[in-house]
């Protein structure tokens, strides 16, 4: 049976991030979860998750994105006005932070640093820049947060 458009996207993609994890050094045993199909590895101080999704955008209809995440703290437990700055500072620092997004995981008092981008035309080029940049930020910003909200 051959395989789907869809397939082969995503496993060139898969492919891309193999290259990248070896040519940093890395090994493919130490980072792939193959249960749960993603790679993790350390940058600095920060933990960096790799992988592709799927996502539904219409009946029977999905795009594919490459996600990278690096959890960067948690929400400190403050009153209402501190949690209203503290939010208010994450807002300002995805501001400045070009490339990359602050998220709080939905039901989750967790802040990540968030990459996305749909695998269409993407190339190793285009893929190694993203993670490069996500892993630079990520450790970056875990420290500042770290730093200013402990």
């Amino acid at each position: 049976m051959s395989k789907t458009l869809k397939e082969i996207r995503i496993e060139l993609a898969e492919e891309m991030i193999r290259q990248y994890v070896a040519a940093n050094g890395l090994e493919e045993d130490e980072t792939y979860d193959p249960e749960r199909n993603f790679w993790q590895w350390k940058h600095g101080s920060a933990t960096i998750e790799v992988f592709v999704q799927s996502v539904n955008v219409g009946d029977d209809q999905t795009r594919e994105y490459l996600r990278i995440f690096s959890y960067l703290a948690d929400i400190p437990a403050l009153n209402k006005k501190g949690r209203e700055e503290f939010m208010l500072h994450l807002l300002e620092m995805n501001d400045k932070n070009l490339g990359v997004k602050l998220t709080v995981m939905k039901g989750t008092n967790k802040v990540y640093a968030t990459y996305e981008r749909d695998i269409i035309g993407m190339d190793y080029s285009e893929l190694s820049t993203c993670i490069a940049d996500l892993e630079w930020w990520a450790d970056k910003l875990d420290d500042e947060l770290k730093s200013i909200h402990n």
